[in-house]
């Protein structure tokens, strides 16, 4: 995951290995120190020549180093102790891309790091990847300044199913991630939300295969172009075959979740987003899931551990042969998750390395291990044609990236983040995200200059149009804000254990009261902050109005409540009705809730 974390691979093919004498005139970059313009250095051949080049002068250790996505730590100050270490003694060079940073700071730290990496033996550049950026979530959680524009999650783009939007969106987060030196995107995620209960829902496009697979497949066009090019972000295509069908809503980056289950018998209803969108958009690489799939293998073992999944489904039966990546942490435990060896626990970490190897995957998410490949080769007990197989789809994606030609970026492409226009679209998509479910008496849109009561919701954005007072009982009209429930997890062993909010969807009974008695003092707007879907009859049926939303800006809701715009978005999964109903539903089957409190698709307008 990374996502929380990720993987890559190509065609073989033979090619001239012997350097060539600089012409006088050119410019090249002498990236391993020996005086001449070799193969690879030669922006003018072919990029299958250049990579087999290459490939002939790298040792086992080089290539081992290739094939792993390693979270830095931090990357700046005494990090970067860490990172060049890294870089110059694992031989690592793809690297997550720091969050808490401003971007001239980001700018700089690719550039910093590239330096580093051109003093390498070959001077191989780094590829820097990243989770989105371009959302709440992200700069709540990596703390970074608001510089991105700023659009709706992806349930919200669910919510617009605008295939034109998002891949104009997509395009706009390429020239963002390029001025910073990001060039590999840990996204989309294809991944159906057909469990109400699963935490990663709000990452997803909804539970629809169709509708997912439309805007997978734009979302990639707009970051990689009809082809790659130095102009692309390469996506990371994530979580094949389909994450999702968690048994009992549970997240497979934990023991607790390891089963991912098929109890509708729908695996290829999974499927769909990748086949209909990530594969025809020809995503550059693909994530496997940590998920161990029920009755779907033979071998029950968790997908980048599985062989018929990566290879016999993947890459014979799909023909994909771009790069596959594990997510996150699948070798070792680390402070954030514990190792997702699902159905191999009892493997060393060096026989986990072979095992996934073995599987077809290329490169290791989130592990920085490139020592027991140097020893599974040394031992004979792993090929090196086999990692020269893996190695070559990586070094593709560098060279069609120009990363060998040209790393850095430059000062003036931040300007890209002065771009207005930008943020402005941004903004209209989160006003097209948002969905108005009731609307009671056409309480919506409010009246101007009435008296408000705020309860979790910016009164600065309430300001522009009405008079914000400090209890309930004096206003006319009460505007709550309030977020998907969860189970809380108590003496978390790691990290992510915090942070992932999962379980119930129905709020404690003294919570519960408490929202109501407010709900009840006078005339309430609620609006739900979906990340999940929330069983929230009772909450529903005191409010006179409902509007969902999909981490959007304040400033944006208000306007819809004050009638600036009218609403346009249409739910993208299912409201359930009561406890019961998720837990009858099937963990892998779409549109199956009994009696929703709100179907899919639901959405009113003024």
């Amino acid at each position: 995951m990374k996502n929380i974390f990720l993987v890559i691979s190509v065609v073989l093919v033979a090619a001239a290995c012997q350097p060539t004498s600089q012409p006088e005139e050119a410019t090249f970059r002498d990236l391993n120190k020996n005086g001449q313009m070799d193969v690879y250095e030669d922006s003018s051949q072919p990029i299958e020549n250049r990579v087999e080049d290459l490939l002939s002068q790298m040792n086992i250790e080089e290539k081992a180093g290739l094939l792993f996505n390693a979270i830095s730590g931090v990357g700046m100050g005494e990090g970067m102790k860490r990172v060049d270490s890294l870089i110059t003694k694992l031989s690592i060079n793809h690297l997550d891309m720091p969050g808490r940073a401003t971007a001239k700071e980001v700018m700089e730290h690719n550039n910093n790091l590239q330096k580093i990496a051109e003093g390498t033996r070959l001077g191989i550049p780094i590829t820097f990847y990243s989770d989105p950026r371009n959302g709440l979530r992200f700069n709540e959680a990596a703390g970074a300044n608001r510089f991105h524009s700023w659009w709706p999650s992806e349930l919200g783009f669910g919510a617009i199913a605008d295939a034109e939007l998002i891949r104009e969106f997509g395009d706009i987060a390429r020239q963002e991630y390029l001025a910073q030196g990001i060039r590999l995107a840990l996204h989309p995620m294809a991944d159906l939300a057909t469990e109400p209960r699963w935490f990663r829902t709000y990452t997803t496009f909804g539970e629809d295969a169709e509708l997912s697979a439309k805007l997978t497949k734009a979302y990639i066009l707009g970051f990689q172009g009809e082809n790659l090019s130095k102009e692309s972000i390469l996506c990371q295509t994530k979580h094949f075959p389909g994450g999702g069908p968690q048994k009992d809503g549970m997240d497979a980056h934990f023991p607790s979740g390891k089963e991912q289950v098929y109890p509708g018998g729908m695996f290829d209803y999974h499927l769909r987003p990748f086949i209909e969108g990530a594969l025809p958009a020809k995503t550059a690489q693909l994530m496997l899931y940590y998920g161990l799939p029920v009755g779907i293998t033979e071998e029950q073992v968790a997908f980048a551990y599985s062989k018929e999944i990566v290879t016999d489904l993947l890459r014979d039966s799909l023909g994909f042969d771009g790069v596959v990546c594990t997510d996150w942490a699948l070798v070792f435990d680390n402070p954030a998750k514990p190792a997702s060896a699902w159905g191999v626990e009892h493997l060393s970490p060096k026989e986990r390395v072979k095992k996934i190897l073995d599987a077809g995957v290329d490169m290791f998410g989130g592990e920085s291990c490139a020592d027991l490949i140097v020893e599974l080769v040394k031992e004979g007990s792993i090929s090196e044609g086999r990692i020269d197989q893996s190695v070559r789809r990586v070094l593709h994606d560098k060279f069609v990236l120009g990363l060998f030609d040209n790393p850095f970026v430059e000062q003036q492409q931040l300007a890209v983040f002065e771009n207005e226009t930008f943020k402005e679209k941004g903004k209209a998509a989160q006003r097209k995200s948002l969905v108005l479910l009731k609307n009671e008496e056409n309480i919506l849109p409010l009246q101007e200059n009435i008296k408000v009561y705020a309860k979790d919701f910016s009164p600065t954005a309430l300001q522009a149009y009405a008079t914000v007072v400090d209890s309930p009982e004096a206003a006319d009209v009460i505007v709550l804000k309030f977020g998907t429930p969860f189970t809380p997890v108590e003496n978390p062993k790691f990290f992510l254990e915090r942070m992932f909010q999962q379980g119930r969807l129905d709020f404690p009974a003294a919570e519960k009261k408490a929202m109501l008695e407010l709900i009840n003092t006078k005339p309430t707007i609620s609006i739900f902050t979906m990340n999940r879907p929330a069983v929230i009859p009772d909450i529903n049926a005191a409010s006179k109005g409902l509007i969902v939303d999909f981490t959007c800006q304040d400033e944006v809701i208000a306007e819809l409540i004050f009638g600036k715009f009218k609403p346009t978005g249409k739910l993208p999964i299912e409201m359930p009705s009561s406890v019961q109903a998720v837990e009858d539903q099937l963990e892998d089957v779409p549109h199956d809730s009994k009696d929703p409190l709100y179907p899919f698709g639901a959405g009113l307008t003024y």
